[in-house]
């Protein structure tokens, strides 16, 4: 049985660390691939020329916490849609994301460092 998690484990952006149908100067074509989720089930992600906002349920996959989500924005500027999955494991969330009447990808994405002050004096 999973660990109960607060709801805010999910929160904060996470970074595309792989695709199995894209590789890595597709992903950050346009800006550093990723995906961020908020604390009320709604979030956004960039990938390639596809991005989007997305609106997500928590719940587990087989014993581990997982989400579900759904998605709607565009694809080199068409309107697109899709949905996906993803699970815990360990530091990464691992799962597949389609794009609706489209491509379908395995994704892994991890949590993006928390930025450190800079030690540097301002002028």
């Amino acid at each position: 049985m999973a660990k109960t998690r607060p709801k805010n484990w999910l929160a904060g952006r996470w970074l595309i660390e792989s695709m199995t149908e894209w590789d890595r100067n597709f992903i950050d074509e346009m800006v550093r691939g990723y995906f961020e989720f908020d604390t009320k089930d709604s979030g956004s992600f960039q990938s390639g020329y596809v991005e989007g906002q997305i609106d997500y349920r928590l719940g587990e996959r087989d014993g581990q916490p997982a989400i579900e989500f759904t998605w709607d924005g565009n694809d080199e500027m068409d309107p697109a849609q899709g949905r996906g999955w993803l699970v815990l494991e360990g530091d990464e969330l691992k799962g597949m994301f389609y794009i609706h009447h489209g491509d379908e990808s395995g994704i892994v994405l991890k949590r993006e460092p928390e930025k450190k002050p800079s030690l540097r004096k301002r002028k």
